[in-house]
């Protein structure tokens, strides 16, 4: 692919499906390129949330090409989610009124609970709403939480979206799938998945609030949102082990809140 770059650039391709990151290396230099990256990716390299923009250009494509400082590191293992350095970056994030104005201004999508549920529970295969867990959590969903103030919601806080520099510094990276919403929406992902019942509390005191009723039945509500999500992600891709981890993890969330 043609990126418009002066003669010298050797580009490799890195991770992720859509081919639009890159390894670049000039002058004995290397970059984290990446096209059409996030538009705020300039607020997040301010807050340190990302690894530092260098620069930004427009490709005769149209398109956008951005540099930013490349890091040796690590994306975090499973374990280390659940300790206090990702719980104080996510606080970070959710916390960031700049990170909140310049994505409000960028137009990011602002959800409602109402329509997070609509786009997750419509259109499931047959085969899964005839499965009575699945069914029963559509059905439990219904029932909304409460719409509170809005904060930066990163949207995939799956453990390889975290890198942690040979420096020892954290970063967040893959800002695509951003939104505004209830910071609960990020909070399940992390604790579902990551995070035993019985350490909850300690990892949101880590975060810097309490575990109160409230809290909780939006965590809850939002993790069988995202739970029901994978079920039917990992059936529509044929990916059965992944839909039956999914559904366990699910019924374990359901007996937990029972």
């Amino acid at each position: 692919m043609d990126f418009d770059l002066d003669p010298g650039w050797s580009l490799s391709p890195v991770g992720g499906t859509t081919g639009g990151a890159f390894l670049g290396v000039h002058a004995h230099e290397k970059f984290f390129l990446k096209r059409n990256a996030s538009p705020f990716l300039a607020a997040l390299s301010v807050e340190e949330i990302t690894p530092k923009l260098i620069w930004t250009k427009r490709m005769t494509t149209g398109d956008v090409l951005t540099a930013q400082e490349w890091l040796n590191g690590q994306t975090l293992t499973r374990a280390q989610m659940n300790t206090p350095m990702v719980a104080k970056l996510l606080a970070r994030v959710h916390h960031s009124q700049l990170l909140h104005r310049m994505l409000k201004k960028v137009g990011a999508p602002m959800p409602t609970p109402a329509q997070l549920r609509d786009r997750y529970v419509a259109d499931l295969p047959k085969p899964l709403r005839q499965h009575p867990l699945v069914a029963a959590t559509a059905k439990r969903l219904k029932t909304l939480p409460p719409v509170v103030a809005s904060t930066v919601c990163h949207g995939d806080l799956n453990h390889k979206n975290w890198l942690l520099s040979d420096a020892h510094k954290l970063y967040l990276v893959d800002w695509d799938q951003a939104s505004l919403g209830d910071p609960a929406f990020d909070l399940s992902v992390v604790l579902i998945n990551y995070v035993p019942r019985a350490q909850w509390g300690t990892w949101l005191e880590a975060y810097g609030t309490h575990l109160t009723d409230d809290l909780l039945a939006r965590i809850m509500w939002y993790g069988q949102l995202h739970l029901l999500e994978a079920v039917r992600s990992g059936y529509n891709q044929q990916r059965y082990t992944e839909m039956n981890q999914a559904l366990i993890r699910l019924q374990a969330l359901v007996d937990e809140k029972d």
